[in-house]
């Protein structure tokens, strides 16, 4: 049968109708969150129902340029990598984010440094993007998922999920052992706000006791590319060790049903260790072909085997 220019025409609506009802949805959004940006982090602790409680750090504030960067990118997949620009030539390798669509996964983080494996019903997860922020040792920190809605106008995304100390805290603090984060992402004219209501809690024995409320406000200033030129930079000379590094924490991830990261072997972090390998690649010192053995075999120790 000869085919018409209308029939030829109506074929290919339907074709992007379907298209476009199994593409995911609001993954314009979750680009939103990528380029070059300043930013500025606020944390106070706000209220504490514990009886003559002595606040810590009531105004913690820094910032920065940062980079945020797609390193990996798929229709239900982003990969973010956020590198700290200090000066031209300190550059820090940041924490990662990881977007997914309708991913029924989940680590839960239940305390002193485990994550067990989960699995949603696909309902659960129907129409919603799960957010996973990885260490800048790309171990793992928090998951949640959820739907982007529109609020008096504004785009915000919003999960609450139990996590490890924040990095400012985790080298200082022993009174609490879980950090209860409300994340709330919201975009904005000029990039986006990361809202935090956070609970600082003692877990023992299965029982959980608030110690502290915290208030969070991190902002995301876009500014021009060019300020970020050096973040790029040093991803284009170190993305193939981060890289294996990444690819190493997978092969893990998919193999075990439960995580349990030492917090450091002789006083020293994973991470510590992760920046030498990647500045001895930088300088010749460490090989490519060597990088996933000298990776696996550093994650092995922290992880037990």
């Amino acid at each position: 049968m000869k085919m018409t220019k209308t029939s030829a025409t109506i074929l290919a609506l339907l074709a992007t109708v379907l298209l476009n009802a199994q593409a995911p949805t609001d993954r314009d959004k979750v680009k939103e969150l990528c380029g070059c940006f300043d930013v500025n982090f606020q944390f106070a602790e706000t209220f504490s129902p514990q009886q003559g409680y002595k606040y810590h750090d009531r105004e913690n504030i820094s910032g920065g340029t940062e980079l945020v960067y797609v390193v990996e990118e798929t229709d239900k997949k982003l990969v973010m990598q956020h590198l700290l620009i200090i000066t031209d030539s300190i550059i820090i390798k940041h924490w990662r984010e990881e977007w997914s669509y309708e991913n029924p996964e989940r680590w839960i983080y239940e305390g002193n440094n485990v994550w067990k494996k989960t699995y949603l019903k696909p309902e659960e997860v129907k129409g919603k993007w799960t957010q996973t922020v990885w260490e800048v040792s790309d171990a793992p920190r928090y998951q949640g998922h959820s739907q982007w809605v529109s609020l008096d106008g504004k785009w915000i995304w919003q999960n609450t999920a139990d996590a490890p100390l924040p990095r400012r805290e985790y080298t200082s603090r022993n009174d609490y052992n879980i950090l209860r984060r409300t994340n709330r992402i919201m975009l904005t004219d000029k990039g986006y706000v990361h809202d935090q209501d956070n609970e600082k809690i003692k877990r023992e024995n299965g029982k959980d006791e608030l110690l502290v409320a915290e208030k969070g406000w991190n902002t995301y200033n876009r500014v021009e590319e060019k300020e970020c030129k050096a973040g790029l930079a040093y991803w284009e000379k170190t993305k193939e060790y981060w890289t294996a590094v990444r690819l190493a924490w997978e092969e893990y991830l998919k193999t075990h049903d439960r995580i349990q990261l030492k917090q450091n072997i002789n006083g020293k972090v994973l991470h510590d260790h992760l920046f030498v390998q990647a500045a001895q690649y930088t300088k010749g010192q460490l090989k490519k072909d060597d990088i996933a053995k000298t990776v696996t075999a550093l994650l092995s120790e922290y992880l037990g085997g």
